[in-house]
Parts: C-alpha cells; structure tokens; sequence
C-alpha cells in the first residue's frame, strides 16, 4: 500500500480486497447486507466530507475488511470501528495493523454504544452502513446517543432519498420526520454500484446528517414519543387523509388548535407541524379531563 507523507497508509483498493478475502477465505454475506468500498478514492472523498481530522473521535459501523476505516485513521482520527461478523475480523486486524482503530466485535443494533463511545462528548459517524440496518441504525443513533454529532454515512439510494426528503416530495415519510426532530440531513454524494464487491443492484448516496443544537420543535408539554406515535400511525396509511388516519388519537379541536387543515395527508405536514399537532392534542385532552 502507498504510504502518506505522514507514514500511514492509503485505503486498499481492488486488487489488495480481492486478494485479503481469498487468502482469509472470505464471502460476503448476502444474509448481513455485506457490500465491500474497494475504490480508495471514494474511500478518501467520504472522509473529506465528513471533515475528519486529527484527533477525532470517529465510530464506524459494519467497516467490512477496512477500506474507510484506513482513510479515516489516515486523516488522524481514532476509529472505534464495530464488526459483527466474526469472520471478517482477521481480516480486518491485517489491514488497521499500527494504526488508532480499535475493533469492537459486537452487534451494533445491540450493544452498550455510550460505553463503547466513553467520556468524549463529540463523536463523528462514518459509515459504509449495511443494507439491513442503516434506518434503524441512524435513528437510534439520534434518539439515544447525543455524543453523536454528526453522520456522514453512505446508504443505499432509496434509503438516502427518505432520510434527507423535504416534506411533499414522494420519498418524504415517517423516517424523513423523526431523523427532522433532531438533524438536518443532505445528499452529498452518489456512489455507483461499480466501487464495491459485490456489485450491489442498486446506486448508493452518501448523506450527511448534522444533529441540532435542539430539537427543530420546542415542545413544552407533550414528547418526542408523542410526535413519533402520531407521525407513525398517519403514515400508516400515508394516502388517507389525517382526520382518518388519527380519528382515535386526535379531535378535530386538536387540529383547529394546531393550526392544521385536518383534510390534509402526512406527507404535507413538516416536523414543525407534528409538534404543534402533538402539543395541541395533549392541551385539549387537558381541558377535557
């Protein structure tokens, strides 16, 4: 591998993934949504984008056989990269020998993350996220881990579309307003099907997601919790109109109360608007009782 002027290494590329899966006896799984990066220019693009520097503390998910994993100890930063398939970890060790990553053999979906992420308060997630969990991977991220502040992750195109979607746009849905509640994300990258291996069906899109400050609704009685059940059961049935759609939870006084046309569907509502519907509810039911 060429080394950097400052000694570490480039990402592998073709030729050097190819040759460490069939020397470990390697085939990627279908079953854990394995697609492996082998072009390091991506790999180095990625980390730019994400603005990883020197001294970052930097969680990688599902790093596969460590194409991003040696960009981003590259640029200086500390890696705590989590595998969960046992078999690619030889694998992987090979590749990040002598550099600042630290391999964590676990479930990401399941494990202790605030104990893996530890003290430091700002923590950067870049990730080539595997099919099967990215959307439940990068919520959970934002619902439970505040150290996290930032996501530069590529994800499969669809799943990208709805993370980063403005409301009235067909991929805007229940994902696209709860990630809104506590981040702004943006397409920053589309990544063809030709970089990986396997060659994956689909195009891929890297999103860049930046938590907030606070949540984009300054709720004063209700929760996220409450928004989230609304957001869910309306788009449930995303065609219907809401006053259908939430005829069990929300009275059409609630919805005058929110400012909110109850004939409208869910996808014209912004994460803005689900508050005021949240909060609206929990003060008529107040009256009421």
């Amino acid at each position: 591998m060429a080394p950097y002027p400052h000694g570490l290494r480039r990402p592998p590329g073709r030729a050097e993934i190819l040759a460490l899966l069939e020397r470990h006896g390697i085939e990627p799984s279908r079953a854990l949504g394995q697609n492996f990066l082998i072009d390091p220019n991506v790999a180095e693009r990625i980390v730019r984008l994400a603005g990883v520097g020197p001294g970052d503390h930097v969680l990688e998910i599902g790093p596969g056989v460590g194409s991003l994993t040696v960009a981003l100890a590259g640029a200086g930063a500390h890696v705590v990269a989590v595998e969960l398939d046992r078999h690619l970890l030889a694998a992987l060790a090979e590749v990040t020998e002598g550099l600042t990553v630290d391999v964590v053999h676990a479930d990401a979906m399941r494990v202790d993350l605030a104990g893996i992420l530890g003290d430091a308060d700002t923590w950067t997630l870049v990730s080539n996220l595997p099919y099967n969990i990215a959307t439940p991977l990068v919520l959970q991220l934002l619902e439970r881990q505040p150290a996290v502040k930032q996501m530069v992750v590529m994800v499969q195109r669809e799943v990208g579309e709805r993370l980063a979607a403005a409301p009235r746009t067909p991929p805007y849905g229940a994902v696209s307003v709860r990630l809104a509640y506590f981040a702004t994300a943006r397409t920053v990258m589309r990544v063809p099907p030709s970089v990986f291996v396997p060659r994956p069906k689909v195009e891929s899109v890297v999103v860049d997601i930046a938590r907030r400050s606070s949540p984009a609704v300054p709720l004063r009685t209700a929760g996220y919790e409450e928004v989230d059940a609304l957001v869910r059961a309306a788009f449930g049935q995303r065609r219907k109109m809401l006053r259908r759609t939430l005829a069990a939870v929300v009275s059409e006084p609630a919805f005058a109360r929110a400012g909110i046309d109850s004939s409208c569907r869910p996808e014209e509502l912004g994460v803005e608007q689900w508050g005021q519907l949240a909060e609206a509810r929990r003060a008529t039911e107040s009256e009421a009782s």
